[in-house]
């Protein structure tokens, strides 16, 4: 295909996968909202339990992504019941996780205590887990499908069902928290059993897809559960865990940063937190322009043709950048108008626009890297990376930054500076080390399969 062709297809899958991803961010603010309205304690309580939810499942998602580079291989190689194969065993690991992510969400007891929740809102956010618990193998099928979807660039149907569980999300979260009808109002335990209702729903819709779609006809994803194939379980978890691994230092190094700064005042975090939000936000965009190229750049490989999956990579990073420089002068230029639309505190606002800046800049970067970790997955990469990011996202990035601000240099006469700012100048300058690292090693092992070819 031509360098134009690969391009469309990149922009049309991101742009329908960036549609979905910002209609399940959407669930998570109306959670916010309703929560807020019911009371503050409820708010509290929502913010503690999705903060522990999010990390578990984000990170047992990671494990069930390394079905993407899989599947897209297969499909590339033109083995449709390969497809279907190896989505099953998938299942295995579906299982695995779901145990383990159930056990963990129904004892949080000793995260409670380690993060020092007040006892105020245990009993709330413990009800709160084990409702989620219910619905966990459901959101964690959802993504099997989703992945499914991606992997052979039919992502349409998960972003219409995404779409449409946001349309029950809504209304169910209100009636089910302040209750109606005569039933009892549930507080934010109602958030969690919207959540659960809407992921059975999309599971059912998603299940009655594979069914009876002609699309998924040839992978044959209903044919009987074969015994766990250990060979390709043992693939999938190379691939799988180092990645699971990645995401959760990721993360963590964004919520621990926020603990660390809790500590300068709520002007400091309010103003980190604005920051925060609109870096997840703009987070969105490369990272579904990732999805889409990794799925095409697997494609190639399964095919056998790695000129052709280094273009489409080219090509991907070329959109990325595009796109990401567009970004970052808008945040740069729009600096003082951004930060009054989320508070109209004047000293948070002040605080904010000077983080602004590092956004503006911090953005490339991580950009860069998202693109970067997905291109090294489909090249079977994912040690490495998990090594750059614990080397720099947490010990330049958040342990450089809480030097910055708490203790200083004292080599270079650096005075210690406690202030949001410099944890995020420590944490573009960490990003930025990464993007180096991981290109480096993207540019050797993309050459090294053209040479093998």
């Amino acid at each position: 295909m031509t360098k134009k062709t690969e391009r469309k297809l990149i922009l049309g899958h991101a742009s329908t996968i960036l549609v979905g991803q910002l209609a399940v961010m959407a669930f998570g603010i109306t959670d916010t909202l309703v929560a807020g309205r019911y009371d503050e304690k409820a708010l509290a309580a929502l913010s503690v339990g999705s903060a522990v939810y999010i990390s578990v499942f984000v990170a047992l998602m990671g494990i069930l992504q390394a079905l993407l580079p899989v599947l897209s291989e297969m499909h590339g190689a033109q083995k449709p019941l390969e497809v279907g194969r190896q989505f099953r065993q998938g299942l295995y690991l579906l299982l695995a996780s779901s145990a383990l992510g159930i056990g963990i969400l129904l004892s949080p007891n000793l995260i409670l205590e380690w993060t020092q929740v007040p006892e105020a809102l245990k009993a709330d956010v413990s009800s709160y887990l084990a409702v989620l618990c219910l619905g966990l193998p459901l959101a964690l099928l959802f993504r099997m499908f989703s992945t499914l979807n991606q992997s052979i660039g039919k992502p349409k149907l998960v972003t219409w069902i995404q779409i449409t569980g946001l349309l029950l999300k809504i209304p169910l979260s209100m009636a089910l928290t302040f209750g109606v009808f005569g039933m009892h109002a549930l507080g934010v335990v109602g958030c969690a059993w919207a959540t659960f209702c809407v992921n059975l729903a999309m599971v059912l819709l998603c299940l009655v897809l594979l069914k009876k779609q002609s699309l998924y006809k040839p992978f044959h994803i209903w044919h009987p559960l074969e015994k766990p194939d250990w060979e390709s379980l043992r693939n999938l978890l190379r691939i799988g865990l180092p990645n699971a691994l990645s995401v959760a230092v990721e993360v963590t190094s964004f919520t621990l940063m926020a603990l660390f700064i809790s500590r300068q005042g709520t002007t400091s975090a309010a103003a980190h937190q604005i920051v925060t939000s609109l870096a997840a936000l703009l987070y969105m965009a490369p990272l579904s322009l990732a999805i889409a190229t990794s799925a095409r750049v697997s494609f190639w490989l399964g095919a056998r043709d790695p000129h052709q999956a280094h273009m489409v990579m080219k090509q991907g990073f070329l959109l990325d950048w595009s796109l990401a420089a567009v970004v970052s002068v808008i945040i740069f230029f729009l600096n003082p108008w951004i930060a009054p639309l989320f508070t109209t505190h004047p000293e948070v606002v002040s605080a904010a626009s000077g983080v602004l800046i590092w956004l503006s800049l911090y953005h490339l970067g991580d950009a860069t890297q998202v693109m970067c970790f997905f291109m090294l997955r489909c090249y079977k990469i994912t040690v490495m990376p998990l090594l750059i990011y614990c080397i720099f996202l947490w010990g330049v990035g958040l342990m450089g930054g809480y030097q910055l601000a708490y203790h200083g240099l004292a080599a270079l006469d650096w005075p210690a500076m406690p202030s949001p700012k410099t944890f995020w100048l420590s944490n573009t300058a960490a990003v930025f080390a990464v993007c180096m690292c991981m290109l480096a090693l993207l540019n050797w092992v993309s050459k090294k399969s053209i040479q093998e070819r």
